[in-house]
């Protein structure tokens, strides 16, 4: 295999990603990004993004990634399709692999991201994005006075569907066990709004609908039942996971993110974190620029002292 090294890799090309390169290769830093096979991150899946500043219109996500490239090459960020299958942080400069190279570098930003756990249903993939969604803050807008269904029975799937009901007319959670995984204080919110109802032992077994969602063919876990419930929206809650299998132990997780100690730093110096792959919390396509933005400042102060040392 080949070896190059480089000043800094960022790895991954979703919002974080791409900031950090936008502020790194402006820095003339020259930055490289191992964009990865989800080219964009999870926001090149998504269809109208109305939340994202300075887009008077509604943008699709796919346009809104292709712009941050774009203003990334711009400024003569270089761009890899490929992601590190391994690494090791071990020893200085960094080792990335990938499936046909070496890479070394001085500093590493990670912004890897976290992927939605899905149901596993084709016709869930194939509405994705047409009604079916894993993100309530990000969708619930489209679904005014809509009826909605929401998958999942822990505090996610309660914080999203009390988010939904700013704008449903109706949100139906399906839970596939006879109880709720969620704390007390989150059942009893559920419970008393009005526009909230609770389906146990059940689960979804077909997404409904040509273009757009209409209904969800679900199964009664207890009787084998097979009902239709009608539904212009999908909102799947069972969790996310973080995109950090390729880093075996090399850095200190919490959970399976990436914990970092001060700003974006993680457990190694040098290896700065940015995005979904540490921010568990927020998950928002804005929150993971900032952290981008973040995680590439941090790491030109660390690549300006590394050059006077």
């Amino acid at each position: 295999m080949n070896t190059k090294h480089y000043k800094i890799v960022i790895l991954g090309s979703g919002p974080a990603g791409l900031t950090a390169a936008i502020y790194l290769a402006r820095a003339e830093l020259q930055p490289v990004v191992l964009s990865g096979t989800e080219i964009g991150g999870q926001l090149a899946l998504t269809t109208e993004v109305g939340n994202f500043p300075g887009f008077v219109e509604d943008i699709q996500g796919p346009e809104l990634m292709d712009r941050m490239r774009k203003q990334a090459e711009k400024y003569n960020t270089q761009f890899i399709n490929e992601e590190a299958t391994s690494v090791d942080f071990s020893k200085k400069p960094f080792t990335l692999k990938t499936n046909t190279q070496i890479i070394t570098a001085d500093s590493v930003i990670i912004a890897t991201g976290a992927s939605a756990k899905w149901l596993d249903l084709k016709s869930e993939q194939r509405l994705r994005g047409k009604g079916v969604s894993a993100c309530a803050t990000c969708d619930g807008y489209f679904f005014k006075d809509k009826d909605v269904a929401v998958v999942g029975g822990g505090d996610t799937a309660m914080e999203e569907a009390i988010f939904l009901t700013k704008f449903a007319k109706s949100v139906t959670i399906l839970v596939r066990k006879n109880t709720l995984k969620a704390s007390k204080f989150m059942q009893k919110e559920v419970r008393e709004n009005p526009k909230i109802s609770l389906i146990y032992n059940t689960e979804v077994v077909e997404v409904l609908g040509e273009n757009n969602v209409t209904g969800v063919k679900t199964k009664d876990n207890k009787t084998g039942e097979v009902k239709t419930l009608k539904v212009q929206g999908l909102f799947i809650a069972i969790g996310h996971k973080p995109n950090t299998e390729f880093l075996g132990n090399q850095l200190e997780l919490d959970k399976g993110y990436i914990k970092v100690h001060e700003n974006t730093k993680t457990s190694i110096e040098g290896v700065f974190s940015a995005g979904d792959v540490h921010d568990w919390r927020y998950r928002q396509a804005i929150t993971a620029a900032g952290l981008g933005c973040m995680a590439a400042l941090d790491a030109e102060k660390y690549l300006a002292q590394l050059k006077s040392s």
